[in-house]
C-alpha cells in the first residue's frame, strides 16, 4: 500500500515516467576543468597563479567530456585489434633528406629534412619566423619539391608582398591562408605535398572541439591530426609556433614531445644575427645551431660563426679570454669578456649575459675556497659577445681566465683559447671533442691553448692546467 501525505506528490519509482537508471549515464557527463595555457596543468577550480609554471592569469575553464573510469569514450563499444609484434632484426628503408637550399637549416635540422618528420619552431615576435620560412619553402620547391604553405595569421597578399621584396615571387610555391583543421586536412589528403609549413598552430581550430583557439585542448588537438597525416603520407610538417614571455613555446608541454624535432630561433635584442638552435632532434644531433643575419633581403646565412662573435680588436684587452666551444657538432670560438670591479655596495653585485649565473656564482666560490682569493669585494659583470648563449660546462676555464684577468688588471695572450670544466675541488676535468676544439683554433690562426691535462696538438702551444690553481700561477707570470 502507497501512502501519501495531502498536498505532496508520491515519489516515482524509478523507470515508470523517466528512462532506465544507468550508472554509466550517471557518470558520463561533461565537465568543466581548468586548463593552464602555458604549461598544459589541469586544476579543479580556477585559481589565479599556477603552482606547476608560476604564471599569473593563465588557468581558462575549457569544457571536457568525462566518462565511466576504464571507458573508451565514443569508441568504447569498437572492438580493438590485436597488435602484430616483430623483432628488433630486419632492415629499414629510409627515404634521402630532403635538401633546402639553406646549408645553416640543414645543418640545425641534422643534414636536412626526413620525409614524414614533423618540427616545431618558435620564436620571440618579430625574430623573423615568416621570413626563414618563406625562404625555406622557396628554395624546396624551386628544387623540385611540392610545397604548401598554409597561413593562419596573415592573408595571401601580405606573403606575397613578403615574396616580393624577398625576390622569391616566382617560386612555384601553394599558397593559402585558413584555420579550419578540417579544411586543412582535407586539402593536404587531396594534394599530397611534399613539405607543409603550418603558420602557426596556436591559430588552427577544430570544430570536434568546444575550446576556443589557441588553447591547450584545441594545440594538442591539432598537432596530434597533423603528426598523423605527416606520418602516413611521408609529408614533412613544419609547424611554427608562439612563445611565452619566457621563452618557451606557448601551449602544453606534450607538443614538444609529440613532434621529431623542436627548433627555436633566437636573437639579442639590438642584434642583426639571428640562431636557429635544435633543442631536440630525432634524426641528428641536440644543440646544433644555424646562424643568420637579418638584412633588407632577408636572412643570410654565416658560414663562420667563429669570426662574427671574436672581437675584431687586434689590441689585447685585460677581462677578454677566448672560449673554444662545441655547438653541436660544430666548433665555434667565441669571446668571453669579465670585468671585476671592487664593490661600493654591501652586497656585491653579479650581472651575467649569454651565460648561467648560477654556474657564474659556483665558479666564484671555487675560486674563493681553493685560490685565496676574495671576490667578495668586488662586483662582477661576465658577457658572451655576439650575442651568443654558452650552455656546456666547457666555458668554466674561459671564463675564469677572463676574471683573473681582470681581477689583476693583466690582459692575456692574444692567440690563446681557453676550454675546460671546474670541479668543486678546483680541479679542471677534460671535455668532449678536444680535438676539434683545437682544430678551428689552429684553423682561426690561434698559437696556442689553455687545456686539461690530456689535451695535444702538434700545431700549437698547449698549456696544460690540472687545477684553477695551475691557471692562476700562468696568468700571474703574465707581464703587465
Amino acid at each position: 500500500m502507497n501512502l501519501a501525505i495531502a498536498g505532496e506528490t508520491p515519489e516515482k519509482p524509478l523507470g515508470t515516467d523517466h528512462e532506465p537508471f544507468s550508472i554509466e549515464a550517471s557518470l558520463a557527463r561533461t565537465s568543466d576543468s581548468y586548463i593552464c595555457q602555458s604549461c598544459g596543468a589541469v586544476y579543479g577550480k580556477w585559481q589565479g597563479r599556477c603552482d606547476d609554471c608560476g604564471e599569473w592569469n593563465t588557468i581558462a575553464a575549457e569544457a571536457v567530456e568525462t566518462g565511466p573510469p576504464g571507458s573508451l569514450g565514443a569508441a568504447k563499444a569498437a572492438k580493438g585489434k590485436a597488435l602484430e609484434f616483430t623483432t628488433l632484426k630486419g632492415t629499414a628503408e629510409f627515404e634521402p633528406r630532403l635538401f633546402t637550399g639553406n646549408a645553416e637549416f640543414d645543418r640545425a635540422c641534422g643534414g636536412g629534412l626526413v620525409p614524414g618528420s614533423a618540427l616545431l619552431i618558435g620564436g620571440d615576435p618579430g625574430v623573423g619566423k615568416s621570413t626563414l620560412l618563406l625562404q625555406i619553402a622557396a628554395g624546396l620547391a624551386s628544387g623540385g619539391a611540392k610545397v604548401a604553405y598554409i597561413s593562419g595569421e596573415e592573408a595571401t597578399a601580405q606573403i606575397r608582398l613578403r615574396a616580393q621584396r624577398l625576390g622569391l615571387s616566382d617560386a612555384p610555391v601553394a599558397l593559402a591562408a585558413a584555420t579550419a583543421l578540417r579544411d586543412i586536412l582535407a586539402t593536404l589528403k587531396a594534394e599530397r605535398p611534399d613539405v607543409v609549413i603550418i603558420d602557426s598552430i596556436q591559430t588552427l581550430w577544430s570544430d570536434a572541439l568546444p575550446a576556443a583557439p589557441g588553447t591547450v585542448t584545441q594545440v594538442r588537438a591539432c598537432v596530434q591530426e597533423l603528426i598523423r597525416l605527416a606520418k602516413g603520407s611521408g609529408s614533412v610538417m613544419l609547424l611554427v609556433g608562439h612563445v611565452t614571455k619566457d621563452g618557451q613555446i606557448a601551449g602544453p608541454r606534450v607538443v614538444e614531445h609529440m613532434v621529431d624535432a623542436v627548433l627555436y630561433f633566437e636573437s639579442e635584442q639590438g642584434r642583426a644575427f639571428r640562431l636557429l638552435r635544435a633543442v631536440k632532434n630525432r634524426f641528428g644531433a641536440a644543440h646544433e645551431i644555424g646562424v643568420f643575419e637579418m638584412t633588407g633581403m632577408g636572412l643570410r646565412e654565416v658560414a663562420n660563426p667563429s669570426e662574427l662573435f671574436l672581437s675584431e680588436s687586434g689590441v689585447p684587452a685585460p677581462g677578454a679570454s677566448v672560449f673554444a666551444g662545441v655547438e653541436g657538432t660544430r666548433p665555434v670560438l667565441v669571446e668571453i669578456q669579465a670585468l671585476v670591479s671592487p664593490t661600493t655596495f654591501a652586497a656585491p653585485r653579479r650581472a651575467v649575459v649569454g651565460w648561467d649565473s648560477a654556474r657564474l656564482s659556483m665558479l666564484l666560490a671555487v675560486l674563493d675556497a681553493r685560490c685565496g682569493l676574495d671576490f667578495g669585494r668586488h662586483d662582477v659583470f661576465l658577457n658572451v659577445a655576439g650575442g651568443l648563449r654558452i650552455i656546456e660546462p666547457a666555458a668554466d676555464l674561459a671564463a675564469a681566465a677572463a676574471l683573473l684577468s681582470s681581477l689583476f688588471d693583466r690582459a692575456l695572450p692574444k692567440h690563446f683559447v681557453f676550454f675546460g670544466e671546474a670541479a668543486l675541488s678546483g680541479a679542471v676535468r677534460p671535455v668532449t671533442q678536444a680535438d676539434a676544439r683545437l682544430k678551428e683554433a689552429r684553423k682561426l690562426g690561434f698559437k696556442g691553448a689553455v687545456a686539461p691535462g690530456g689535451a695535444d696538438d702538434k700545431g700549437l702551444e698547449i698549456v696544460n692546467a690540472e687545477t684553477l690553481g695551475d691557471l692562476l700561477d700562468w696568468v700571474r707570470r703574465i707581464e703587465p
